[in-house]
């Protein structure tokens, strides 16, 4: 009798392997995830827009918000994944830390970089048109989804970060990576949770802001996005070595402090938090 192999046993499984590249010219490859990391941004850039606009702030300044938040993201996320993952390998060559084109960026060290970042930029704006840390903050929590959101779409491109096998019929088979049984999409997973995410949080913001006070936004998501990241990692591929044999892997015991202090913020904003908009006096719009 003859033995079929597993995935050929799995008719409703997807084969995955586009090119992680959309074109190159010469030494420059143009690659979905840069694309999709920056379009993030860029998208975020024009939410705040709509933001500043509504409650009466200038513009003007936001562009050094967006090199601020670009900036600590792409450094928190890379030296997250150095020194969370594979301290061993990156301390033992450091050099190679600046060597993002080659891989490797946790969202767990943006979490950590970004607020620390965003605290310099509060202490420079900040007292001047009337907005505290939490402000920003919250605000920062309503965009940062969708760009969550797309950066898993370009984990998917890139055929990365993927799940244990499933006999699910949405299972995918990464060809690219040489994998020939069906494994659980969960870049996908991620999206779809970051992206109901960023629709309950900008529904909040626009239809409920005079009764929200600040911090219950930030508190919401750190609460989603992390919360939704322990539970998807259990059925997640370890990322490293170490990772295997391990109860609750490093993702999952990065997110478990930002799920708690996400439940202390909401606390915290119940309690004592300030209303969650601002109106900035006629004369300081000047």
């Amino acid at each position: 009798m003859i033995s079929l192999p597993q995935f050929l046993m799995t008719p409703l499984a997807i084969s995955w392997g586009p090119s992680p590249e959309i074109f190159s010219i010469g030494p420059i490859h143009v690659r979905y995830y840069s694309v999709l990391f920056v379009s993030g941004f860029i998208i975020g850039y024009y939410i705040f827009v709509r933001f500043f606009k509504r409650e009466g702030l200038p513009v003007e300044i936001l562009d050094s918000l967006l090199y601020t938040l670009l900036g600590s993201a792409v450094v928190g996320a890379r030296l997250g994944h150095c020194l969370f993952y594979e301290p061993s390998y990156y301390l033992s060559r450091p050099w190679e830390i600046f060597m993002i084109w080659e891989g490797g960026l946790a969202s767990h060290g943006g979490a950590i970089a970004i607020p620390i970042a965003l605290w310099y930029y509060v202490r420079k704006y900040g007292r001047r048109y009337d907005f505290d840390y939490l402000w920003l903050m919250d605000r920062v929590a309503v965009a940062t989804p969708l760009a969550g959101t797309l950066i898993r779409l370009g984990n998917l491109m890139n055929s990365e970060i993927y799940g244990n096998p499933t006999d699910l019929p949405w299972g995918f088979i990464f060809t690219l990576r040489g994998e020939i049984l069906p494994k659980h999409p969960t870049q996908l997973y991620e999206a779809l949770a970051y992206l109901a995410i960023f629709a309950l949080l900008m529904l909040l913001y626009w239809k409920a802001l005079p009764k929200l006070k600040r911090g219950t936004m930030l508190g919401i998501f750190f609460i989603g996005i992390f919360g939704t990241r322990f539970f998807i990692e259990f059925v997640k591929e370890p990322q490293v070595p170490f990772e295997q044999g391990m109860l609750l892997n490093m993702g999952q015991w990065l997110s478990i402090p930002l799920i708690l202090g996400g439940a202390a913020l909401i606390v915290y904003s119940i309690v004592k938090g300030k209303p969650a908009a601002i109106e900035i006096p006629t004369k300081k719009r000047k």
